[in-house]
């Protein structure tokens, strides 16, 4: 068989691929995630059930495959974003990853509510993979910004808990203290709520509840992150 005849047959693979993920997508959107099944896949597409199966074993692998390639458009945005901004500018950074996100999410509401949303019934991630990569690669994104504002951030915050390692997870704290070896489980509480902070008001407007309320939900969202940022003893300009 030719090199040429290969490359042909993969670049087909490839489209066909991209075809059932698409379509995996709106059926979820459409449907929510009960819909996606390898057998409406194929019906969508005119293809046999049996045909589908040689591209996807299981609906639980299209599943991780949709996430990895969703996760990773994620953080990938997130992180050229961040890196747009001088490291010694750590508000600016915080401020550019969080706006890089929203963007993204509206962008992609229904990959937004695959990965912090709506949970697909009876799927079991793997315990490595793409998805996971990504997952981790986003936690550091966030472990660094906090990192990096750290030094300004304790003398403006109010706690009512003295932070342990112990009150998180122990695979949570070896990927941080892997990375980050200096920074205090404080800071590591810090990252929880930069985190909750950044989605919160971002799900609730992928969701449909800000909207209805606000003629400028991008206003909203930008003065949370500034006074987040100041929280933090950074600044933004």
């Amino acid at each position: 068989m030719s090199d040429h005849t290969t490359s042909r047959r993969d670049r087909l693979r490839a489209q066909t691929s991209a075809e059932i993920k698409a379509i995996a997508m709106k059926l979820m959107t459409d449907g929510g995630p009960d819909a996606i099944t390898l057998r409406a896949i194929a019906r969508e597409m005119g293809m046999t059930a049996g045909a589908i199966y040689s591209y996807f074993a299981t609906r639980d692998d299209l599943i991780t495959t949709l996430i990895g390639d969703v996760y990773t458009s994620a953080v990938d945005a997130a992180e050229a974003a961040r890196d747009a901004v001088p490291p010694t500018d750590p508000g600016a950074r915080i401020l550019a990853w969080a706006l890089a996100m929203r963007g993204w999410a509206l962008a992609n509401p229904e990959g937004f509510r695959l990965i912090y949303g709506d949970p697909v019934p009876g799927y079991r991630p793997p315990g490595d993979g793409p998805g996971k990569h990504a997952e981790v690669r986003a936690c550091n994104g966030l472990v660094g910004l906090v990192a990096a504002a750290w030094p300004t951030a304790p003398a403006r915050q109010s706690t009512d808990h003295a932070y342990d390692w112990a009150d998180f997870d122990p695979d949570f704290v070896a990927h941080v203290r892997a990375d980050f070896p200096d920074l205090p489980p404080a800071a590591v509480a810090m990252t929880l709520r930069v985190w909750g902070r950044m989605h919160g008001l971002m799900a609730l407007e992928i969701y449909g509840h800000i909207r209805p309320l606000v003629h400028n939900p991008s206003a909203v969202y930008r003065d949370e992150m500034r006074d987040l940022i100041a929280s933090l003893g950074a600044r933004t300009d």
